[in-house]
């Protein structure tokens, strides 16, 4: 039977406290068992991040009486039973039930209930691999639902029937399967196949998606699994890259969908930990192909083309992004990248100059965002391209660095109150000429505030201004 007690000790080691809270609510009078994904991750070897506890044989306000007298707490609510504790990853629970109240996603009744034994309460759990407990006095595993054995096969299977009641469920599938490269058991395909995620909150929504971006070590095998229980179908713009061909001598590897699959799995082995940037950076990459799908065009000869792909995308990226979130600044951030995720190679090919590299740091923002993008594109094409270096990259990189703007746009050094300064009053003319400077800087025509001076005096005097 695999052992927990290593990675407990390890996390034990960290939070020297553990041991203290575990004993007072034993004298308490509960049986506290480590419970859900940290058993979970010790099985599987990996470290434990929080732990979550669960008492048997007395209430929240038991657990609050003893805990407060070493620990802060913060109880999230007397009818869930979870009590967190300050400044610790550490949470502890009274075993619950839930009841379904009505059709909505939130339509659930609560209750803790510490008469509850540890089989019970993990009937409510999602997967198998989730519901096992384990009792750290007695070393005793509790698996009534045979998690173990899908642990050792790799497999994501539900618990029970009440899987359903909460359709969220099977994008965590969706997830899981990325994070730990499982498969989902063909019965658990088959129910969530049957649900729909039409009441989801999109904040819900977008909290699984995100930890497929920033967790999924193959994020295909997460994407994949949703294609294979009809899910895509309720993200149409993911949806309708399915059997979108392209020309096997550029692509391989096959139609827009695995594309980009495979895009998707060299952004997960790239990803910097850097949850801004790569959550940025991966769902540019998942929706950057978006508009193959009402491009694509085979021509009498067979030869088949997506031009225009590019701008099309970015429609289709917003609306698939909007589902979930309707943070700005993270669709500022995105919808250019998708936008102009082809220029690396455009500019690469024609030895582009200086302002035209200062120029696509204007539109983008963040061009070393967009070179990571280019290196998922460029690798998401069938096995012979995995780990081969992208020259338009590379070549990006350097000039962008040199002109100091790979990780922002070029900033304009001539503003409203120069000209302010040389006696003008504020007019719309001042849109004009703002607007030529800054494409003069971007030519290179001066490149810091002193030289820009000269010249918007000559600009001036020019135009008799």
């Amino acid at each position: 039977m695999p052992d927990v007690r290593p990675n407990l000790i390890a996390f034990t080691g960290e939070h020297a406290d553990t041991v203290e809270v575990l004993e007072l609510l034993r004298k308490a009078g509960g049986t506290p068992y480590v419970v859900g994904g940290c058993v979970r991750d010790a099985l599987l070897g990996l470290p434990i991040k929080d732990l979550d506890i669960e008492v048997f044989g007395i209430g929240t306000r038991e657990i609050e009486n003893a805990l407060r007298k070493r620990f802060g707490i913060i109880t999230v609510g007397a009818a869930f039973g979870v009590t967190k504790l300050k400044d610790m990853p550490i949470d502890v629970s009274v075993p619950r039930r839930e009841n379904r109240t009505g059709a909505r996603h939130q339509d659930f009744e609560v209750q803790a209930d510490p008469t509850m034994t540890p089989k019970d309460a993990a009937e409510r759990r999602d997967f198998t691999i989730n519901a096992i407990s384990w009792n750290p006095a007695t070393g005793e595993i509790v698996d009534p639902y045979n998690g173990l054995a899908d642990i050792k096969a790799k497999v994501l299977r539900h618990v029970s029937l009440k899987f359903s009641e909460d359709p969220l469920r099977v994008l965590r599938a969706m997830q899981f399967a990325a994070r730990l490269q499982f498969t989902v058991a063909p019965e658990t395909v088959k129910l969530c196949a049957s649900l729909n995620p039409y009441d989801l909150p999109p904040e819900r929504l977008f909290e699984e998606w995100s930890k497929l971006i920033l967790r999924g070590v193959k994020p295909s095998l997460g994407l994949n699994f949703l294609r294979e229980c009809g899910w895509t179908k309720f993200f149409p713009e993911l949806h309708a890259m399915i059997g979108v061909n392209q020309d096997p001598t550029w692509h391989p590897e096959g139609d827009v969908w695995v594309h980009t699959l495979e895009c998707m799995d060299v952004f997960a082995a790239e990803r910097l930990n850097d949850r801004d940037e790569d959550l940025i950076v991966g769902l540019a990459v998942l929706l950057h192909d978006l508009g193959k799908a009402v491009t694509t065009k085979v021509e009498a000869d067979g030869r088949i083309h997506a031009y225009g792909h590019e701008a099309e995308s970015v429609p289709l990226a917003e609306k698939f992004l909007l589902q979930m979130t309707r943070e700005t600044k993270l669709l500022e951030s995105i919808l250019p990248l998708v936008r102009w995720h082809g220029q690396p190679y455009e500019l690469w090919k024609t030895k582009s100059g200086d302002a035209s590299v200062r120029r696509l740091a204007k539109k983008v923002n963040r061009i070393d965002r967009l070179i990571r993008i280019d290196s998922a594109d460029r690798q998401g094409r069938g096995p012979a391209s995995r780990g081969v270096p992208s020259p338009q990259g590379a070549w990006l990189l350097e000039r962008s660095q040199a002109l100091h703007v790979e990780a922002s746009a070029p900033k304009a050094l001539l503003m409203g109150r120069h000209l302010i300064a040389l006696g003008h009053q504020p007019s719309g003319l001042f849109t004009k000429i703002l607007h030529d400077a800054n494409e003069a800087q971007m030519d290179g025509v001066f490149t810091d505030e002193s030289s820009g001076l000269i010249w918007l005096k000559e600009y001036l005097s020019k135009n008799n201004l």
